[in-house]
């Protein structure tokens, strides 16, 4: 009799550090929005996402190779940076065959506290790319860590909204013994069928929108597979797996 692999959900990224990371996939979760901008500048067909932790290092390396520098702070462009966190602005037409070296507040933090802690494989993942991550999870067959990124180490609901679709569609080929993986999925069984509606309900859909009227991202971010590929950490980037 085979045993299955464990599926545990982090819902900060201040307690990344109570779960085993070693022989795991992590999938970094920061759906308003690093994780669906990733996963939209990759459909889009840039080459590549290399993710950053602060706006220097940011505009450094994007000037040594070309790219985009691109980021946040707080919701808005960060300072230094000429494009945002936006899913929408990495059209085909721009962000094409280019390199987008990205910063955000929490979803790119939270990638390299992931490194740190020696993950073994790291995946970004967003209702944009909900079937990709599924697909690839399944097909690893190894313990899985959600790891949400909340806002400033504060818990979010999107991010566990994401957690518990994937383990709504996953968790028969899992073990889980995880009380935040329960409640995801159990938060996620509540709204499913209206996201977007729902989302006026949410933290950062008011920070993002009333403050900066980006209601069409908000969309975006909340629909399944509108750009599903799989952004895979390999070499300090991240690529699209094939």
């Amino acid at each position: 009799m085979s045993t299955k692999p464990t599926l545990y959900t982090c819902l900060s990224p201040a307690l990344l550090h109570l779960y085993e990371l070693k022989n795991a996939v992590v999938v970094i979760i920061d759906v308003f929005r690093a994780t669906s901008t990733i996963a939209s500048a990759l459909h889009n067909g840039a080459k590549c996402v290399i993710p950053v932790d602060t706006v220097a290092k940011a505009v450094e390396l994007s000037k040594k190779i070309n790219g985009i520098a691109a980021g946040e702070r707080d919701g808005k462009i960060a300072e230094g940076l000429e494009h945002g966190n936006s899913p929408l602005e990495y059209t085909p037409d721009f962000v094409g065959n280019r390199t987008l070296v990205l910063t955000t507040t929490n979803g790119t933090r939270l990638l390299h506290m992931a490194l740190d802690n020696k993950a073994d494989t790291i995946i970004t993942g967003s209702f944009p790319n909900l079937s990709a991550v599924c697909n690839f999870l399944l097909q690893q067959n190894k313990n899985v860590i959600l790891g949400c990124a909340g806002w400033k180490d504060r818990f979010n609901l999107e991010d566990t909204l994401f957690a518990g679709a994937v383990i709504n569609r996953i968790k028969e080929n899992y073990t889980i013994h995880c009380d935040s993986s329960l409640t995801a999925e159990q938060q996620y069984l509540l709204v499913k069928d209206d996201l977007y509606g729902f989302s006026p309900n949410l933290t950062h859909y008011h920070r993002l929108v009333d403050r900066f009227g980006l209601i069409e991202d908000i969309r975006f971010c909340l629909t399944e597979d509108v750009a599903n590929v799989l952004p895979l950490y390999k070499d300090g980037m991240l690529v699209a797996a094939k």
